[in-house]
């Protein structure tokens, strides 16, 4: 579950074992799957770039998945489709950036 005071979600390239998550450009893949939930919605090319609201990228050697609470204010299924693939996948969540105290 998701702490309400939690503006961001990051969705860790680790299982909950500690083994990487393959294969290695998962984060870009769901990234990518998520590119039409933006602000303003799906513009021409916005399947280009990814969402303000879902960003791939690597933090301490890991590779992860924000997701910032706003997609859930947008549109709730999304949403729920990023947790529940970090659910299905035995992934490690955070809800603030790893290496932080608080889990």
């Amino acid at each position: 579950m998701v702490p309400n005071s939690a503006k961001e979600v990051f969705i860790l390239g680790l299982t909950q074992a500690g083994k990487a998550f393959r294969p290695s450009d998962w984060a870009e893949r769901l990234a990518g799957v998520m590119s039409q939930f933006r602000p303003g919605g799906p513009q021409p090319g916005s399947h280009l770039a990814y969402s303000p609201w879902c960003i791939p990228t690597t933090l301490g050697g890991i590779k992860c998945v924000i997701v910032h609470r706003d997609l859930h204010d947008h549109d709730v299924m999304a949403w729920d489709f990023c947790l529940n693939f970090a659910k299905d996948n035995d992934l490690q969540l955070r809800f603030e950036a790893p290496g932080s105290v608080a889990q």
